[in-house]
């Protein structure tokens, strides 16, 4: 198995806003990419886990959400590996548009 990709993204909302953010977050991330589904989404106190399919392939992880910055790992299958700096720009830009976007 490969090392996990580890994005940080720093946010000045406060846990329980950029909780609240981000409960609907992953949903509407995976609606506007038609190849990514959303297979598990569960939240044990501030860690969200989930598992996501992307081209027949699972990628398993979860995010870490504090105070002033939240914490998402991926461990991608090694097929999705080569799209691993891809991935990992999408979600540091999808993460810093979600925290610190006006609702």
């Amino acid at each position: 198995m490969s090392a996990p990709l580890v994005v940080s993204i720093p946010h000045s909302l406060g846990r329980d806003e950029a909780m609240r953010r981000l409960k609907t977050g992953l949903s509407r991330a995976a609606n506007s990419v038609p190849v990514l589904k959303v297979d598990e989404e569960r939240w044990e106190d501030n860690r969200m886990i989930f598992r996501v399919r992307a081209l027949g392939q699972a990628a398993t992880g979860h995010v870490d959400v504090d105070e002033d910055h939240v914490k998402v790992e991926v461990t991608l299958p090694w097929l999705l590996q080569r799209f691993a700096e891809v991935a990992q720009t999408a979600i540091r830009n999808r993460g810093r548009l979600l925290l610190t976007k006006r609702n």
